[in-house]
């Protein structure tokens, strides 16, 4: 099992930052990729940004350029930094990790962008 703990997060005005944050523990020896998603209102939830195990990243198009996902080994947490937000990156934003044929859910936290 892999526990997955966010923090950061909440309400910022359009062209602002955040920062979110994803701590791993459990069995994350192998883990072999760790990502970002989010879920807008009566939107699926869509993927934001991945972070593989040996380090090459991919990023949605619509935020390429504004956010950047990183981690820190030695803290078993992962980063989302997101620069230049506009309303429509409001959503539930949720950390997920893959550990062979399995994934695990953080427990999703409200980002809410004001125009």
């Amino acid at each position: 099992q892999v526990q997955l703990v966010e923090s950061g997060g909440g309400l910022v005005q359009a062209g602002g930052s955040l920062r979110r944050s994803c701590l791993a523990s459990g069995s994350i020896f192998s883990i072999n990729v760790m990502g970002w998603y989010r879920q807008a209102p009566g939107k699926q939830r869509e993927l934001v940004a991945l972070i593989w195990s040996i380090g090459s990243t991919n990023y949605a198009d619509s935020v390429k350029g504004r956010f950047t996902i990183s981690r820190d080994n030695a803290k078993n947490t992962v980063f989302l930094q997101m620069n230049s937000l506009n309303p429509e990156d409001t959503a539930i934003y949720y950390c997920h990790a893959a550990r062979g044929t399995l994934g695990y859910w953080g427990q999703g936290t409200q980002v809410t962008v004001s125009s």
